[in-house]
């Protein structure tokens, strides 16, 4: 079989890919099945090997990559829905409706996560694989993951994108932030790899976007294909970072320039005046105000990226102005024993992973690691404190409001910010790892 970074035709080809459910160790469970994926003409995808993947735990002694380890085996082990790649959407599997969707929920049947929530799974992989270079976490991202996000490929429309559910069901919505959030893991995998195949993925995805963009409301991007009904800050900010990585990858000036021009409509469209952003914009003009961790955090890390892109020092400005105003917004102190920590108000967890991404890239840019301690120790109390016989840990960390089920999307958030902290050494004290124990003495 052909070793990683060889890019092959996928007019007619099988990928081969492990159907295990653990990181770590477990070879009577890591068994190497022939199956097909989707596949579209003109893209590629790559051989990897998919021998049982070594044991991470064995080669870190890094506790927030050991925590992301342990907790990605969980959701491997609880939401594997017997089919490979594919999870169910909680644990216990509970069908419940899926309230982010714009249409009707017509998956019918014994359903699997949707497109969002298994993509979060692939961010924190990325993350883990980041933090660690270790094999295990590129085998579970090629084998395992991005076989069964080959489902939700939608080749019948053009562009071609990924849509919210499996193609086999049907057409279903396609939104344009859901393949932001592949387009920016598409890159980061291909920067741990440096295969093209990627590359072109990214930019696939980046023709969907462009697609869904238009001069209504002088630019921006809507949020689905099939409801241009608003230019939502969660298709926008988000877009200017991936813009911003093309730029980094290619050296194409043409992504430096559209990055820059939605940040502005962005900006000017939906920032308050504390520096924070709104959520969207109707095409009448009338501004939801409601706010949101992750679009904020988002505009902190495009503003972080322009700021390295361009050099001037307005961006980086407005990064520390975000950040300065989003901590106090999004999160409260809570005294446990002896100390305080801070926990982040939003029971939606991905939403603070977001924000994290927005933190992590000023931390790159200005080596200040007073935010980073601050989700280090809330990390740590959630852990401690909020964290489920299963493994896995309740949204609300204070573990005051204990959920019927967990879903699979907050719990790879979890997964995703235990690993990106792990790819910083800021000395924390991670005096927090002891806050459970005396709040409750």
């Amino acid at each position: 079989m052909p070793s990683g970074g060889a890019c092959v035709s996928i007019l007619a080809i099988k990928l081969y890919f492990c159907s295990g459910n653990r990181i770590g160790p477990d070879p009577q469970k890591q068994i190497c099945v022939k199956k097909p994926i989707g596949m579209i003409c003109g893209l590629c995808i790559v051989w990897v090997s998919c021998s049982a993947p070594a044991a991470v735990e064995e080669k870190t002694e890094n506790r927030q990559a050991v925590r992301a380890i342990e907790l990605l085996d969980s959701i491997l082990k609880h939401y594997d829905s017997g089919r490979p790649g594919l999870f169910y959407e909680h644990y216990p599997n509970i069908r419940t409706r899926a309230a982010y969707l714009l249409a009707d929920d017509t998956s019918g049947g014994d359903r699997v996560a949707f497109l969002w929530p298994s993509s979060g799974v692939w961010s924190a992989a990325n993350a883990l694989w980041k933090a660690t270079g270790d094999t295990s976490a590129r085998k579970l991202v090629e084998c395992v993951l991005l076989p069964g996000l080959a489902a939700y490929l939608d080749t019948v429309r053009r562009p071609v994108a990924f849509q919210s559910y499996l193609s086999e069901a049907g057409l279903s919505d396609r939104f344009y932030d859901d393949n932001i959030w592949l387009g920016i893991d598409f890159l980061e995998t291909y920067r741990l790899t440096d295969n093209p195949c990627y590359l072109d993925w990214a930019r696939t995805i980046w023709t969907f976007l462009m697609s869904g963009r238009d001069s209504l409301m002088s630019d921006g991007l809507y949020w689905c294909e099939q409801q241009k009904k608003s230019k939502n800050c969660c298709s926008n900010a988000p877009a200017v970072v991936f813009a911003l990585r093309l730029f980094e990858f290619t050296g194409d000036t043409a992504f430096l320039h559209t990055g820059q021009r939605l940040y502005r409509f962005t900006q000017s469209t939906l920032q308050d005046t504390d520096g924070l952003y709104f959520d969207k914009v109707t095409l009448d003009g009338v501004v939801d105000r409601s706010k949101f961790a992750y679009n904020s955090g988002q505009m902190m890390q495009a503003s972080a990226l322009l700021f390295r892109a361009t050099g001037d020092t307005l961006y980086l400005r407005e990064a520390r102005r975000i950040a300065s105003a989003a901590l106090p917004f999004f999160s409260e102190p809570v005294r446990t024993g002896r100390d305080t920590v801070r926990l982040f108000r939003s029971r939606d967890v991905w939403f603070t992973a977001l924000l994290l991404r927005g933190y992590a890239e000023l931390y790159r840019t200005d080596r200040n690691p007073e935010y980073l301690r601050i989700f280090e120790n809330y990390l740590s109390y959630a852990w401690e404190c909020a964290r489920y016989a299963s493994g896995l840990l309740n949204s609300d960390a204070a573990g005051l409001r204990r959920e019927e089920c967990q879903w699979l999307l907050a719990q790879a958030a979890y997964a995703e910010m235990f690993a990106v902290l792990a790819q910083f050494d800021i000395n924390s004290e991670n005096k927090n790892d002891r806050l459970c124990k005396e709040k409750n003495s």
